[in-house]
């Protein structure tokens, strides 16, 4: 007589990013946030969860992310005995570790994924503009400014204090960037905004981008670095040239 199989663990997530990626684990979501985009059952949003509709879901595991949520909510799991998957992803190799984590808190299997290989080739300067009123960007110790970098970008604004920082675009202009990266979200940038940024940068490329594949990691993480440097490949010709990526195992990754 046969068992029958391990029950996997009922997860909600309210990390965009994560739940993405738990999904294509195959993982047992059971709910998310109304920005995760995905077609399950939600429960708030990332800094205004439904504390008590996530208890009464009596869910295995509940992921929360340092960036995206709050901790008044985490310390609400934490009393309803709720057990956490704390994410907290700031770099590509960070990114690609998560994913591990994610795969043994769900029950899964734990994929082999692409590793960023060396960059050789012209580097370029880029503006990230992710608000406006005020103008708001990204520094050096974001995941996006690394997942720029490990396709030959560096961020103008690497060395400002915080990570997203507000500026002034006559301050960064001085700063001479070579394109201006214009994604699709946190932040809708209608045409008038593009062409605000143009005027303010003349001697720039301005370039529309992926805000997801910017900004959410996990499973994503190595097809995004492809198509982002895909495009900036087409768009400024010989930026960069990647050499094969690596792949990366996560064996060791503990819970």
């Amino acid at each position: 007589m046969t068992s029958a199989p391990a029950r996997r663990p009922r997860v909600v997530s309210l990390v965009p990013s994560a739940t993405e990626t738990l999904l294509a684990l195959g993982a047992d979501v059971v709910a998310c946030t109304r920005f995760c985009n995905q077609s399950l059952p939600t429960v708030g949003g990332t800094k205004n969860p439904d504390v008590d509709a996530i208890v009464a879901l009596a869910p295995d595991v509940v992921v929360v992310d340092t960036e995206e949520n709050r901790r008044e909510d985490a310390e609400a799991f934490e009393a309803a005995g709720l057990r956490m998957v704390v994410t907290s992803v700031r770099s590509v190799d960070e990114a690609l570790a998560v994913v591990g984590l994610l795969a043994v808190a769900a029950g899964t299997e734990v994929p082999v994924l692409e590793r960023p290989g060396d960059v050789s080739g012209e580097r370029v300067s880029a503006f990230v503009p992710i608000w406006r009123r005020p103008w708001m960007t990204v520094n050096g110790s974001t995941y996006g400014a690394s997942l720029l970098r490990s396709i030959g970008i560096d961020v103008v604004t690497a060395d400002l204090p915080t990570e997203y920082p507000t500026v002034d675009l006559d301050d960064i202009a001085r700063l001479a960037p070579d394109v201006v990266l214009v994604p699709s979200e946190p932040y809708s940038f209608a045409d008038a905004h593009v062409g605000e940024l143009g005027d303010a940068f003349p001697g720039a490329r301005i370039l529309r981008v992926d805000g997801e594949d910017l900004f959410w990691w996990g499973m994503r993480t190595p097809a995004a670095r492809r198509r982002l440097a895909q495009q900036l490949r087409r768009d400024h010709p010989g930026f960069v040239s990647a050499n094969p990526s690596r792949a990366h195992g996560f064996a060791d990754t503990n819970d």
